[in-house]
C-alpha cells in the first residue's frame, strides 16, 4: 500500500501493527538494522509474540519496544493511536483540543492531554543558524478575555487591568523563509533585544513597528519602523507577515485550546510555528512524516509537563 495522503487513509494504514513497525524502523534506523536503544548493539532479536527484541549485552534492561528512548516511551496506548494524534495535531490549521483528541480515539481527556504535549515537545526545532534576509520581528499579547471566563478564573487570574495579566510573546520571521518565537518575561527593551540579537544575522534588513524598546538596533542592523499609528506599510516596512502569524495562534487558541495557562505557552508557540513553517510545498503525509521523524530522544514526563516537581499550574 502506498504512502497515506488523507486521515482516513492513515487509520486504515496504521490500523495494521506491522505498518507502524515498519514505518517507526525506517525513520529511527536508515539502514533498517533495529539497535538497542540502551546501549546501541545490534546484537539484538525480535520476540514476535511480544513485538518487542532482546538485546545480548548485559545491561540491566535487554527487551526493548520501538516506543523505548521517543515520546511514546513507557506509554500504554498503542502507535497507531499516537500516530493518528500526531497526523491531526500537524495537520488541522487551528489545532486541535485533547477533548476532541480523546473522543476520536476512545482514550480519556488527562491521556489525550499529556501526549498532545508530548507531540508538541517533538515537534520543537532548534537552530543556530540565524535568520537573514529581510526579517520581521514583532510582539504580542496571549491571554484570555475577563469577561469570557468563569467567576473563579477570573479572580484567579486577572488582577490588574491592561496587558498586566497576560502574556508576552514574541516573533521572528524571515521573509519566504521560517518563523521563530518565544515567551518573553516582558517587552523591555534587553529581553526584546536580546531576542533579535541570538536569532538574526548582523547586517540583516530588519523591520518593526514603533515599540521603543527596539531602539538601538541601528548600529547593527538596516532598521526600519513603520508606526501603525500612521500605516500599516511603508514601501517594503511593515510586520504583515507576522500579524498573519499571531492571527492564525490566536484563533487557534481562542477557538480551540480556549484556555491555556502561561507555563504550557510555549509548546503551544511550537506547535503553531511547526505548521506554519511547514505549510508550503509538503502535502499532509510529509508534514507528518517529518514530525515523526523528530520523536526519538525526546522524553516528557507527567511530574514535568505538570510542573509537579516545582510550581503546579492547572491543566489547560
Amino acid at each position: 500500500m502506498e504512502d497515506p495522503k488523507t486521515l482516513q487513509e492513515s487509520i486504515v494504514y496504521f490500523s495494521d501493527f506491522d505498518n507502524c513497525q515498519r514505518f517507526i524502523i525506517d525513520l529511527r534506523w536508515a539502514d533498517d538494522k533495529v539497535r538497542c536503544p540502551y546501549c546501541g548493539s545490534e546484537k539484538v532479536t525480535y520476540l514476535a509474540n511480544a513485538r518487542v527484541w532482546k538485546c545480548y549485552e548485559k545491561h540491566a534492561k535487554a527487551k526493548f519496544s520501538l516506543k523505548v528512548g521517543t515520546i511514546m516511551e513507557d506509554s500504554a496506548l498503542g502507535i497507531d493511536k499516537w500516530l493518528t494524534a500526531m497526523w491531526l495535531i500537524v495537520n488541522c490549521k487551528n489545532g486541535i483540543s485533547s477533548c476532541e483528541i480523546a473522543r476520536d480515539l476512545g482514550i480519556t481527556q488527562k491521556s489525550a492531554w499529556h501526549m498532545a504535549h508530548r507531540i508538541r515537545f517533538a515537534l520543537h526545532y532548534g537552530s543556530f543558524e540565524k535568520l537573514s534576509g529581510q526579517v520581521e520581528a514583532d510582539e504580542t499579547f496571549i491571554g484570555g478575555k475577563a469577561r469570557n471566563m468563569h467567576l473563579a478564573q477570573r479572580k484567579r487570574r486577572i488582577t490588574g487591568t491592561g496587558t498586566k495579566d497576560k502574556t508576552a510573546v514574541m516573533g521572528i520571521l524571515e521573509r519566504g523563509g521560517k518563523v521563530r518565537t518565544s515567551v518573553l518575561p516582558n517587552r523591555k527593551r534587553h529581553a526584546i533585544q536580546s531576542e533579535v540579537r541570538k536569532h538574526v544575522e548582523a547586517g540583516t534588513a530588519l523591520y518593526t513597528d514603533a515599540l521603543l524598546s527596539y531602539n538601538g538596533l541601528e548600529g547593527d542592523y538596516a532598521h526600519k519602523v513603520v508606526d501603525h499609528a500612521v500605516q500599516y506599510v511603508d514601501g517594503a516596512c511593515h510586520t504583515n507577515g507576522l500579524e498573519n502569524f499571531w492571527s492564525l495562534l490566536k484563533r487557534g487558541i481562542s477557538g480551540t485550546y480556549v484556555s491555556v495557562e502561561p507555563f504550557h505557552l510555549f509548546r503551544y508557540l511550537d506547535e503553531q510555528a511547526y505548521r506554519f513553517n511547514n505549510r508550503k510545498d509538503m502535502g499532509d503525509f510529509d508534514r507528518f512524516k517529518l514530525a515523526a521523524s523528530q520523536i526519538v530522544g525526546k522524553r516528557l514526563m507527567w511530574n514535568e509537563v505538570t510542573g509537579r516537581s516545582g510550581s503546579d499550574p492547572s491543566i489547560n
